[in-house]
Order: C-alpha cells, then sequence, then structure tokens
C-alpha cells in the first residue's frame, strides 16, 4: 500500500476520496489551507496555505509515494478578477508546476492531475469527447490554466521520471453536490411542469463514487503512468431525462412537455440567460473506454444509486 498525499482534501471530491483511499488500505495524508479545515478528514492532514508559484511543498512530501492533485482555482460563473486568466494561472498552471518539481525532486513516483474535461471543448456534436482526441488551445480562462498545466506535467515527467496521470472529468454528482445540479434538483422538487420535453441534448456526468475510484486505481496501477482518462459515467441523458431521473429519485412524475427549443432561445436572450440556455440545450458526452480497456475500471456505481445518496443527505 501507498503513501499518498492529496491536496483539496477539504472539497467535494476529496474527502470522498481520502475516505476511500483510507479503506483500500492506503496511508492518507491530506494537504489543507489551514488548520480549522481538518475537521471530518480522514487520515492525518497537514497545512499548506495557498497553493501558488512559491508554496513550499519540501516539509510535507517526505515519504510520499503518490500525489493527488485535486486543488485549483475554480471555473466561477461571476468572475470578479479583472484579469481571469492570470489569476487561474497563479493557482492552476504555476501552482501545479511548483508541486510537481518538489514531487520530483523528494523522490513521489506518481502524480495524479485531476484535469477538466474543458480542456477537450464547451460541447460535443456527433460524437463523445474521448482521450485519444487532438486538443486545441481552449480559450475559456479555466480550461487554458488547466491544458497548460498538463503540458507542463507532461514535460516534468519526460525531464525527471516523474509518472503521470491526467483525469478529465465533467460535471460531478453526488451527496453534498452544491452549484447547478444542486439547484435543479431544487427545481425538479417543486413539481412545476418544466418545457424541457423538445430539448435533445446528450450529456455525460460522473458520479462522486466513480470519479473517486478511479482516481484510487490511478494510483495503484501500473498501466496508469503517463495516461490521459475521461471519466464518466456509463449512460448519457438529455436535460429532461435528468429531470425525470431526478424527479424518480424524488418519488415524483416527470412531468416534462415539449415547447420549440428556439422560442425558449429566444425567450433566454431577452432576459440575458444565454448561459444558462447552452446548459440546457448543449451536449457534452463522453468516451470513458480507455480507462475500461486501460485498467480494467468498471464504474462502481449507477445514476439512480447515487441520486437516491444525493436525496438521502438533503
Amino acid at each position: 500500500m501507498s503513501r499518498i498525499l492529496v491536496t483539496g482534501a477539504t472539497g467535494f471530491v476529496g474527502k470522498r476520496l481520502l475516505t476511500m483511499l483510507y479503506e483500500r488500505g492506503h496511508a492518507t495524508l491530506a494537504a489543507i489551507r489551514r488548520a480549522s479545515s481538518s475537521v471530518d478528514v480522514a487520515g492525518e492532514s497537514v497545512v499548506v496555505g495557498d497553493i501558488h508559484a512559491d508554496t513550499n511543498w519540501q516539509p510535507v512530501l517526505q515519504g510520499i509515494d503518490v500525489v493527488v492533485h485535486l486543488a485549483a482555482r475554480v471555473h466561477v460563473m461571476q468572475e470578479t478578477e479583472s484579469d481571469p486568466l492570470t489569476a487561474f494561472r497563479q493557482v492552476n498552471t504555476e501552482g501545479t508546476r511548483r508541486l510537481a518539481e518538489a514531487a520530483a525532486a523528494a523522490g513521489v513516483k506518481r502524480l495524479v492531475y485531476i484535469s477538466s474535461i474543458k480542456v477537450n471543448g464547451e460541447e460535443t456534436t456527433d460524437q463523445p469527447f474521448t482521450a485519444a482526441d487532438p486538443v486545441n488551445v481552449p480559450l475559456d480562462p479555466y480550461a487554458q490554466s488547466k491544458w497548460e498545466a498538463e503540458q507542463l506535467l507532461k514535460e516534468i515527467s519526460r525531464r525527471t521520471g516523474l509518472e503521470v496521470v491526467i483525469i478529465r472529468p465533467p460535471l460531478v454528482y453526488g451527496p453534498g453536490v452544491k452549484a447547478n445540479f444542486l439547484s435543479l434538483i431544487k427545481l425538479a422538487r417543486l413539481g412545476l411542469p418544466l418545457p424541457l420535453g423538445s430539448i435533445h441534448n446528450r450529456r455525460t456526468l460522473v458520479a462522486l463514487d466513480n470519479l473517486a475510484d478511479l482516481i484510487a486505481l490511478c494510483c495503484e496501477h501500473p498501466a496508469a503512468a503517463g495516461e490521459v482518462f475521461l471519466a464518466g459515467d456509463d449512460e448519457t441523458l438529455s436535460t429532461a431525462e435528468l429531470v425525470s431521473r431526478i424527479r424518480r429519485a424524488l418519488g415524483m412524475k416527470a412531468r416534462v412537455f415539449r415547447f420549440p427549443p428556439g422560442l425558449m432561445a429566444f425567450a433566454a436572450g431577452l432576459f440575458g440567460k444565454q448561459a444558462v440556455w447552452r446548459r440546457l440545450n448543449g451536449s457534452l458526452a463522453v468516451d470513458n473506454s480507455a480507462a475500461k480497456q486501460r485498467l480494467g475500471w468498471q464504474p462502481v456505481t449507477s445514476m439512480d444509486e447515487e441520486l437516491q445518496r444525493i436525496i438521502m443527505q438533503m
């Protein structure tokens, strides 16, 4: 079993991952920003402060076999920075470079980097994204900072021998989920008829347990070294199907009806809600077969099971 350092350990994914690693027999060390953050974190914890180009990692990397780098400046809907790209790069790019260089110098064997499906793009059309797809430099500042970090990690790996594994997840849902997915559950819970029946988009999500299990496997499996994996559940759903599944988990009827998408898009434009419309109508499908073929990975839970867990904890 390995000694594994996890950054972003107090976050939505980090907490579940630490518990899963601990249950699998690994010794875990949670890298946290401040001492008060260690509440409810499995295993040991160590304060590292903010993550940037000058973070001092040397004291916490001794004896570490694997680093899982989850910490990041995440994508925000209401940006407050005057120069968002610089703000993202300070944490996601330069902070990752600093950690990887320090890990290689300390003799860490492997670094598992949690990137984002946004590196592949914002939407899919006829075919899902695959791990083998060529990637153009993303235009979104968050995705660009993640893509740049991936390139730095590959260069550091070539130069030092540090094994690097990259995982790009789409939207993650599970117990404790917040933001857009929680808003969708609250909307579904109202029971109002929703005009989504004519939306035939395809979206892949990833259950929290499925993502945490894939990350844990990438810490352990020899064949993961040097690979890029796209995380995702086995099924893709339209927005209407997702609402129906949420309502079924709540013990409610689906109550979605057909309405012309063009009129919905027009209304969204009138009220300045184009971004909301794109999320409702756009497709973002992911092919998870690389992890299955290379690692023998299979999702450990289904959407219906994960939705039940979410609702039980609300």
